[in-house]
């Protein structure tokens, strides 16, 4: 019942999830934390029985009745053996889970915090049994009694701060529905367990719903809404041949999808493995904090033998000795170097998960807090992937902007051309063309308006000789830059040109000046031409970039940053980035949507937003922050408690008795647990404000 197995618990916990169906792994999770919720409730009684029988020990203890100036109206005869009879079913009731821990501990050669608790508490009740079974002196078993009852609460409060840490798995799992209307081969739509989907079956979701599996939808239209899942706070529009995710709530229309993916395989259970993972790496915090834990042990042991031994060579009492020795270890017990870093793991992985950042290698994480560069792959991650107009130039002052790209695309809707695709994308206005007919390599015309508009290459215009009288030298500038110029005639007149560029993402600029505000470099790592690197370079700010370099050549570039001294993360799709992935100090694959299996990786950004890498950046800050704060409070304190728990001012009257040492020990921890939650405010003031950018330049 200790922390340990709490721990081990939680993890077969999340295991078992994964093992499970997306489905099942509701009912598991329900069933898991059932268990948690046991092991919480199990503390509270042993707490609440225990701090009852301690009301009869205090009345029953001779110091307590002087110290109530009762004097010794409540003794009767053989009182002792009452005392002693609460005393002990107090211990071995109550003390249970420390007098177990100490066996896991010393049977896995691995001595702590459940040995000093219970090396303290059976220290103190043998002396005290015997002093009331004749050896001279004076027992302390409402020290005993107090002690364990502080104990018993501060280990119910961890427990509960350790389970809510696995709760936000859980929330995750309870994403799925349980049911799934699958359509069979004659179009009859049954209700069925979503555990029986398999890849291929059809499903109906309708308004309102939660969606049962990863898949594609192949009829209907709606909006679902993904944020509880990659974070994305709009509503995000599916259309036919759009991938949607299980768990997702559809909003008000049907959606047939095909099932694509099921059980382990799916979006959610990879997310939840890859949280998983992250919690239970180890990084050198968390080394830190368990070489700290084990010192401090010995420290605590050793400690309580020097005060015993040097009380016991001064005038006072064996029950005074054992009593300091007692407190001493009670003080120095490392319960909340325990917690110090498993639990800011905990909150940071779990809610970073729900706002679509996954953390698969903590110490890579942790790396991330000192990055010096960040290098960012172009297509996909600064840029959208996609052609979009960037210019208009007209050379008729009859004709506005609004009516060449409105015409053009009437003309280009016919083609499946990405060049094509970007002028569609820009109309503001849809128009019918007719009369179509393609330009064999050399663009496409029909009739708009009773208008014959054609949009045309460069090289129609020279095969045409036709001339551009004026704004040459900005069609040159254009061209230097990289970008696609097309050019737009009406009835044979050309009347102005269109250039298209791969669009950068509104966030881009953002995120750059973000970054190189905290002193971080930026830069760009692309395959395409020195025109368009230099473009969107300028465009967007970067301190350098590195153009025309193979995927292959990828992975010596970074090499050299690294070569500079300079701790580089690189920031990619994870595909044909995956070499410079795994050479960078942290690899952050960006984009991946519902494909979060990216093996190359140590962070995923399920987004394709570049301000993502920002949250990710200062989350690893405040996550490393408060690991440090937590460690700090839970070693410093014992500079001034240990000594005062010794006796070094008794001559002062300044004393701790073993209850309140046990006080401050609870305090510690509670303390530690609490700073880590307040981890999850911070967290998610940076993921919102990152979201608010993203939205606002949207």
């Amino acid at each position: 019942m200790d922390l340990e197995q709490s721990q081990q618990h939680r993890h077969h916990h999340v295991v078992q999830m994964e093992k499970k169906t997306s489905t099942s792994s509701t009912k598991n999770s329900s069933q898991h934390h059932d268990h948690h919720a046991h092991m919480v409730e199990d503390f509270r009684r042993r707490f609440w029985i225990s701090l009852v029988l301690t009301v009869p020990i205090l009345m029953l203890s001779p110091m307590i009745q002087e110290f109530v100036g009762l004097g010794e109206s409540l003794r009767f005869s053989r009182d002792q053996y009452l005392l002693w009879a609460f005393s002990s079913i107090v211990f071995f009731y109550g003390g249970w889970p420390f007098l177990k821990g100490i066996a896991q501990e010393l049977k896995n050669k691995k001595p702590g915090m459940m040995t000093l608790i219970a090396i303290a508490i059976s220290t103190a009740y043998i002396y005290s049994s015997a002093v009331v079974f004749g050896l001279s002196g004076m027992g302390f078993f409402w020290e005993l009694a107090t002690l364990i009852d502080i104990m018993l609460v501060g280990h119910w409060i961890e427990m509960k701060s350790v389970m809510g840490a696995s709760q936000a798995l859980e929330a995750l799992a309870k994403l799925m529905p349980s049911i799934a209307h699958k359509i069979d081969s004659k179009g009859n739509v049954q209700d069925i367990p979503i555990e029986q989907l398999i890849k291929g079956d059809r499903i109906l979701t309708r308004p309102g719903e939660k969606i049962p599996a990863d898949g594609l939808v192949i009829e209907g239209v709606s909006a679902v809404d993904e944020s509880m899942l990659t974070g994305e706070s709009k509503p995000v529009s599916k259309l036919t041949g759009a991938t949607v995710i299980g768990g997702a709530v559809n909003g008000e229309g049907s959606l047939t999808i095909e099932v694509k993916k099921t059980g382990g395989d799916s979006y959610l259970n990879q997310v939840i493995k890859l949280v998983r993972e992250a919690q239970e790496s180890k990084s050198k915090t968390q080394d830190l904090a368990n070489r700290a834990a084990v010192i401090l042990t010995f420290v605590a042991i050793f400690g309580g033998a020097v005060t015993l031994a040097a009380w016991l060579f001064s005038d006072q009492t064996f029950a005074f000795a054992i009593e300091r020795a007692v407190t001493v270890m009670v003080i120095a017990c490392p319960h909340a170097l325990g917690l110090a870093v498993p639990l800011v793991v905990a909150v940071s992985t779990a809610i970073a998960a729900k706002n679509g950042l996954l953390i698969r290698d903590r110490a890579a994480f942790e790396k991330s807090r000192s990055i010096d560069a960040v290098i960012f792959d172009k297509t996909g991650t600064l840029t959208q992937g996609k052609f979009g107009v960037t210019d208009v130039l007209i050379f008729d002052a009859q004709v506005t902007e609004d009516v060449l790209l409105n015409f053009a695309a009437a003309v280009e809707s016919h083609s499946e051309h990405p060049i094509a695709k970007g002028i569609v994308s820009s109309a503001k206005t849809k128009m019918v063309v007719s009369d179509f007919k393609s330009i064999p390599g050399k663009g496409a015309q029909g009739q708009v308006q009773n208008r014959n508009v054609a949009v045309v290459s460069p090289g129609y215009l020279r095969e045409n000789k036709i001339q551009i009288s004026s704004q040459q030298t900005e069609i040159d500038k254009l061209s230097t830059q990289g970008k696609t110029v097309i050019y737009v005639l009406f009835d044979s007149k050309l009347v102005g040109a269109v250039a298209l560029a791969d669009i950068i993402r509104p966030e881009s600029k953002q995120a750059i000046a973000s970054l190189q505000s905290q002193g971080i470099k930026c830069m760009m790592l692309t395959g395409d031409n020195k025109f368009v690197a230099k473009w969107v370079a300028e465009q967007i700010g970067l301190d350098e970039y590195f153009a025309e370099v193979l995927p292959h050549q990828k992975s010596a570039k970074i090499k050299e940053v690294q070569a500079r001294g300079l701790t580089v993360a690189m920031t990619g799709d994870g595909v044909n980035d995956a070499p410079a992935l795994a050479q960078s100090d942290v690899g952050i694959a960006v984009g991946a949507g519902a494909d979060v299996a990216i093996e190359t990786a140590d962070i995923i950004l399920v987004r394709s937003n570049p301000m993502d890498v920002v949250a990710i950046i200062g989350l690893a800050k405040a996550t490393y922050n408060k690991m440090i704060q937590n460690l700090w409070w839970a070693t410093g304190y014992n500079v001034i408690a240990i000594p005062l728990a010794a006796g070094v001012l008794y001559k002062m009257g300044i004393l701790l008795s073993p209850a309140v040492g046990a006080v401050f020990m609870s305090l510690s921890t509670v303390i530690v647990a609490f700073n880590a939650k307040s981890l999850k405010l911070k967290i998610e003031s940076q993921t919102n404000s990152v979201q608010g950018v993203s939205n606002g330049s949207t």
